[in-house]
């Protein structure tokens, strides 16, 4: 096993005839040419349970499992057979870990080279830093995702065959589909569309309660879960500190939230015993900052109070190079402390004893302004094509862009070219706002040999 993943000698040098396509574009061709075949799978007669998927159909639900959203405009639980699940499935888990890991770590098992140019992609998809450090992450992580989502399942199965929840002969189909699902914070489950199943996913404490801390887990990151599993608590990253405890921060701020506006008259819990108003808004807030699972029941009819926490959470999302979306939670972190340190008259942001780099406080600003950009644009365009109220469409709109899957009633209701606006949030929120800005426009700005004079525009 040590030998699987050893660091062999690159072998790759840049032909001078053949140029090499940008890192950045790899990975965005890459995820499209998965959302392609994904499409053509799904499309298959043996996929489908009744008539086979139309082409739209079948290309939203292979954007939504590979960009990891759970967006769906047909029912995974009765539209597809054990077949179509299972590729859906894979789907997930593929888009969830990244598929730039998955395809290296084939090529490792069968023991070929990985070129500079693969290192590269894959430490960009991965949020690394050095390109060296590759080959270490992918297996320490290999093996904890095998265990985050083995335990998952098992959890999960021995949960529900021993309450009867789920009947024996799905139970360990059931158990692993959801256990993925939720650790990629995919969103797609079995049990919507059954009529053993009314309200959805089951609403028991001890079902939330597994399904959270897996979808708390996968929220975190890579590196960030590698810390974890290779370092003691007191060496950790600043980078793994600061994601726990604002990863912990936005769960009891989404949690009081939500409570709050939940339980009061006209709330979907006002009439709910506490122990029930307590772990569905705890579970809630966890899932809503990109899991997408509804532990709300008529969700649809949350308070406006409470949609509007959620849209702001789903804006967050989760931290980089994790099974999540949105702005993340280290583009969030970083512009806070850096308005702080405004605020106190510093010309440089500080976490502990440790300065911020001002390009990352550059890069974070970009990510914000281009997020928000997409954000209102798409939303425009939805209420330009489409009778929605603002709500509803900010709402479906932020919810695609965060890879979140939660929807207010939205997604059915969706034209062709809704689809399409709603895919492409999908696939944007999933590779992030730099990642598909820097793939358009590749090009390294030429080094200024002339210094300009400055200027001031008044701001505030």
């Amino acid at each position: 096993m040590k030998q699987l993943f050893e660091l062999r000698p690159l072998m790759w040098q840049p032909s001078p005839t053949r140029r090499q396509l940008p890192v950045y574009l790899r990975i965005v061709l890459g995820l499209l040419f998965l959302i392609i075949s994904g499409t053509g799978l799904l499309m298959l007669p043996v996929m489908s349970a009744t008539r086979p998927l139309p082409f739209m159909d079948a290309l939203f639900t292979a954007t939504s499992a590979l960009t990891v959203t759970g967006l769906t405009v047909v029912t995974t639980s009765t539209q597809f057979t054990l077949l179509g699940q299972i590729v859906i499935l894979s789907l997930i888990q593929v888009g969830g870990v990244g598929y730039m890991f998955a395809a290296t770590l084939a090529l490792r098992l069968f023991r070929r080279r990985i070129s500079l140019l693969d290192r590269m992609a894959l430490s960009s998809s991965l949020g690394l830093d050095r390109p060296t450090a590759i080959l270490r992450v992918l297996r320490r992580t290999f093996f904890g995702i095998l265990l985050i989502e083995g335990g998952g399942a098992l959890l999960f199965y021995l949960h529900w065959t021993l309450n009867d929840i789920v009947p024996a002969n799905n139970a360990l189909f059931y158990a692993l589909f959801h256990a993925v699902s939720a650790f990629c914070n995919a969103g797609f489950d079995l049990f919507d569309g059954l009529a053993r199943y009314p309200g959805g996913i089951p609403a028991d404490s001890g079902t939330l309660l597994i399904m959270g801390l897996i979808i708390f887990l996968g929220g975190l990151g890579i590196p960030v879960l590698t810390d974890l599993f290779t370092r003691q608590p007191h060496k950790l990253s600043t980078n793994t500190r600061v994601t726990l405890a604002v990863a912990l921060l936005l769960v009891i701020i989404g949690w009081i939230g939500l409570y709050i506006a939940e339980t009061q008259t006209g709330g979907v819990l006002h009439n709910a015993p506490r122990q029930q108003q307590l772990v569905h808004t705890w579970f809630q807030s966890i899932s809503i900052r990109t899991a997408g699972f509804p532990g709300l029941r008529d969700f649809d009819q949350l308070t406006p109070p409470a949609q509007l926490l959620t849209m702001a959470l789903m804006f967050i999302g989760c931290a980089p190079a994790s099974m999540g979306g949105g702005i993340t939670t280290g583009t969030f972190v970083v512009l806070l402390l850096a308005v702080g340190s405004y605020a106190r008259g510093q010309t440089t942001a500080h976490v502990g004893k440790q300065a911020i780099a001002a390009n990352t406080v550059r890069r974070a600003g970009a990510v914000l302004t281009i997020s928000i950009g997409v954000v209102v644009i798409a939303t425009w365009l939805l209420l330009l094509t489409h009778n929605f109220t603002l709500d509803r469409a900010l709402f479906e709109v932020i919810s695609a862009f965060a890879t979140c899957g939660l929807s207010l009633g939205v997604t059915p209701e969706l034209n062709m070219f809704g689809r399409l606006v709603i895919m492409v949030m999908m696939f944007w929120g999933r590779l992030g706002a730099l990642t598909i800005v820097i793939a358009i426009a590749q090009r390294r700005a030429p080094t200024n040999l002339v210094q300009y004079p400055e200027t001031t525009i008044l701001i505030g």
